[in-house]
């Protein structure tokens, strides 16, 4: 097969579809719907990098490989649900799930790796995944009471050969021996797994490799192991995928699917009594605030309501959202809330990326762009004239939101700091 077209999804809601895409169109880029999700997308033009689009600078866009797309929507978690990333950065897949489950789930995303778990949550905070939270914990390790979770994404350490065609050193570094230290830990990520996987919850395991005793001998020996019941899938619409014997799995062919060599399998934990959890008085270290008690700059409406349910906290000028079930976290967990800005006494200033908290555009909220080049001008750090009667300080395009502006005199500017 050629070179692999590059596929990316629409991180925005179902009505602003139209409105990324037309940012997307109007810088040149063009692209045809995906079968296997919604909001992918494949490229079919690319006049420059996708990653330097404006709708990937707003966070509307998130580019990913279509197999990686595969295990949040394998898992595929009802709105409401609590889900656990296990090994989570980028976020790419932290984020979908984050859209799966909605303003009332929760995705705690962790992270074993501190420096990746900074990229992590750049990514969330740039997605407005305001439903997350993220930590750093060895994910076999995580101090998670057991069966507090109803899905479960573990996509663990892997040698990596279903990248070969990109990355072809994987397939001389991985051989042999040095792949049984991954095979012990991906052993050891499973067995948690299964302890913090609430009855009749569900962990969908994930990796990048082709190499069986990673994939289908790992998913054997949960079943017979830790009592998980693998699940049959069938391959995804717009892929080419070989079952694994005994329903063990689903191997992607990558060549044929114009995409990553891919490994997926869906366990389930027995049906039984839920375990009981004491839970602890919840108490951060902040200091908790009011919405109703915040002031915006040059009172900006903001809207609240589009956030999740939870607690506002300054942890010592940030403003965070703990969302509504991380309160029943263990109280010795080390967690990060979804920042929002900064906060001092009762003045907030919202994060310019934090395009949730703006309301529908409506004259007079801020700049409502039509082109590219106004957008492009901005974040070259020009500024714009404001609009006469304009007291707020919100940035659209064509009425999609994208963030907040600053204010110098009369004229507006972008500034993501």
């Amino acid at each position: 097969m050629s070179r692999k077209p590059r596929s990316f999804r629409l991180a925005c809601g179902a009505g602003e579809v139209p409105l990324v895409e037309a940012l997307l169109a109007a810088e040149g880029f063009a692209f045809a719907p995906e079968l296997f999700y919604a909001k992918a997308r494949g490229l079919t033009a690319e006049p420059r990098p996708l990653g330097d689009s404006l709708a990937a600078a707003f966070g509307l866009i998130y580019i990913q490989d279509r197999s990686s797309m595969l295990p949040p929507l394998i898992l595929d978690p009802p709105p409401g649900a609590k889900v656990l990333d296990m090994c989570a950065s980028p976020g790419g897949k932290t984020s979908l799930l984050s859209e799966a489950v909605g303003r009332e789930g929760f995705v705690l995303g962790n992270e074993p790796s501190r420096d990746r778990l900074a990229t992590l949550r750049a990514n969330l905070r740039r997605l407005c995944a305001a439903n997350a939270a993220t930590c750093s914990y060895p994910g076999e390790e995580l101090p998670l009471p057991a069966g507090s979770f109803d899905r479960i994404l573990l996509d663990p350490p892997c040698s990596g050969w279903g990248t070969a065609e990109k990355n072809p050193k994987v397939l001389a570094i991985w051989q042999g021996d040095k792949v049984a230290p991954l095979i012990t830990l991906q052993r050891r990520l499973l067995a948690h797994a299964a302890r913090l996987l609430a009855p009749g919850g569900e962990v969908v395991y994930s990796t990048c490799t082709t190499n069986p005793r990673e994939n289908a001998e790992q998913v054997a020996w949960a079943r017979d192991e830790l009592g998980l019941v693998p699940e049959p899938l069938a391959p995804p619409p717009g892929f080419v995928a070989d079952p694994a014997g005994a329903g063990l799995g689903l191997a992607v062919d990558g060549r044929a699917s114009g995409a990553q060599g891919f490994f997926l399998a869906r366990l389930r934990a027995p049906a039984g009594p839920v375990p009981h959890t004491p839970e602890d008085e919840f108490s951060p270290p902040g200091r908790p605030v009011e919405a109703r008690d915040l002031e915006s700059p040059e009172d900006t409406p903001l809207a609240w309501d589009n956030l999740p349910r939870g607690r506002l906290y300054d942890f010592a000028g940030r403003l965070v959202l703990l969302p509504t079930p991380a309160l029943s976290l263990p109280q010795g967990l080390r967690f990060q809330g979804f920042p929002l800005g900064r906060v001092s006494g009762r003045r907030f200033r919202p994060d310019p990326r934090l395009r949730t908290l703006l309301p529908a555009f409506a004259p007079g909220l801020g700049l409502n762009l039509e082109t590219p080049a106004e957008l492009s001008a901005l974040l070259s750090g020009q500024s714009l004239p404001r609009p006469a009667g304009c007291a707020g300080h919100g940035l659209y395009f064509r009425g999609l939101a994208l963030g907040f502006l600053v204010a110098k005199g009369r004229r507006l500017l972008w500034s993501d700091r």
